[in-house]
């Protein structure tokens, strides 16, 4: 926290007032650096098999655990020891197929922490997501709620979760300010903040040490909290707009272009960005709009199914049910007008009746939804080993 200037930051702001929702891998709720700050929750791992997560109360601490013992000197402090931390269970890194990891849900524990009343989420997963109901980053969005996002570890392009308009994409720096060489990268990457060696609290053991994006996005989920605390009044765009107006650059990189494929616009200075004079900006700052396929959906309502839409998809089943007794109707109108005139030219006819013949009792039901089940998919732990391509030259063209 020394790199912060935590004490200063805390005259500033404690993140009061302010709920952070960590969705990950579950929260040990007992932690003495936890608490105090930790709400009612609910879990999204498929089986119902939880159980605390190192990943988890890492995350949770970073941004706001409170430490413990006379005047809370002992143990972890997060960035942002007063705000209140949501947990929203899901498989963490540590357990790997903890219950089946299934994106899929990602989207239903956005929308739940988002009816929680987070005016933050922080989503330390990288890269592992890639199949995600994109209309929920747009409700998050267009509820004010500021999605926070790791890069991942493996060194490599970014993609999934982390690559989508609406999210503020976090990768990690060293202690010096240079990138981190396993730190994904790309157009999309925004901010960064410190992530190699970083201690936080953990469940299996008290406390762990550990780096990865996953704590530099912890970092400035913490950060957002402080600003939403002491701005109340900015969107999430423009807390954004301030995070990226104070960030700084390394030594030696202060002329690089910005925004760089590998930096962002810089790693974070919560002081500054606390105390700097910041015009608020432009509503949505530097946020993209996430495309929204529900736009003309109540956002007070959950959304209707994904899939593919259809003609029959628009009609109620009472006019499908309509459509087709009329059909039946002509249909017998004909087959009886058919039957009429072969009776002239034949003779009468056979009295109706029978199996399959005219007169036949019929049934017409219309059809049944089945239920919608998601499908889990693999989780695996890419545990970002060394060898990927270095940080871009100072003054080097880049980005987008």
């Amino acid at each position: 926290m020394k790199l912060f200037e935590a004490e200063r930051v805390w005259q500033q702001s404690t993140g009061k007032g302010v709920k952070v929702a960590v969705i990950d891998g579950a929260i040990q709720l007992d932690h003495p650096d936890l608490k105090n700050n930790i709400l009612p929750g609910k879990s999204f791992v498929n089986g119902g098999l939880d159980h605390a997560s190192d990943h988890g109360a890492a995350m949770a601490s970073l941004i706001a655990g409170h430490g413990h013992g006379p005047g809370n000197a002992d143990g972890i402090k997060g960035l942002a020891p007063d705000a209140k931390i949501i947990p929203v269970s899901f498989p963490s890194h540590d357990e790997g197929d903890v219950g089946g990891f299934s994106s899929a849900r990602l989207g239903e524990a956005i929308r739940y922490a988002v009816n929680a009343g987070a005016k933050v989420i922080n989503i330390s997963l990288g890269s592992d997501v890639e199949d995600f109901d994109r209309a929920q980053i747009a409700y998050a969005f267009k509820k004010d709620v500021l999605v926070v996002v790791s890069t991942g570890n493996e060194g490599g392009r970014l993609t999934g979760l982390a690559a989508s308009p609406g999210i503020l994409a976090v990768g990690a720096v060293q202690q010096d300010g240079k990138v981190w060489a396993d730190s994904n990268f790309g157009p999309q990457a925004m901010l960064t903040a410190p992530g190699v060696h970083i201690r936080s609290a953990g469940s299996y053991k008290p406390y762990r040490q550990a780096s990865g994006t996953s704590d530099s996005a912890a970092y400035v989920s913490g950060a957002a909290a402080l600003l939403r605390s002491k701005y109340p009044e900015l969107t999430a765009g423009q807390i954004a707009n301030r995070l990226v107006k104070t960030a700084g650059m390394a030594p030696g990189l202060e002329g690089t272009h910005l925004p760089d494929p590998h930096y962002g616009y810089g790693f974070i200075r919560p002081l500054r960005a606390l105390k700097d004079d910041i015009p608020a900006g432009s509503k949505n700052g530097p946020l993209k709009v996430p495309d929204d396929p529900y736009a003309d959906v109540d956002t007070n309502e959950p959304p209707p199914p994904a899939g593919k839409k259809t003609f029959l998809s628009d009609l109620s089943m009472a006019t499908v049910g309509g459509i087709a007794l009329g059909g039946l109707a002509v249909l017998v109108l004909v087959i009886v007008l058919v039957v009429r005139k072969s009776n002239r030219r034949n003779g009468p006819a056979p009295p109706p009746g029978g199996p399959g013949g005219y007169g036949a009792p019929g049934t017409w039901a219309p059809p049944q939804p089945g239920p919608y089940q998601p499908q889990p998919g693999p989780y695996q732990q890419h545990p970002g080993a060394g060898g990927f391509p270095p940080p871009p030259p100072p003054n080097r063209p880049a980005g987008p």
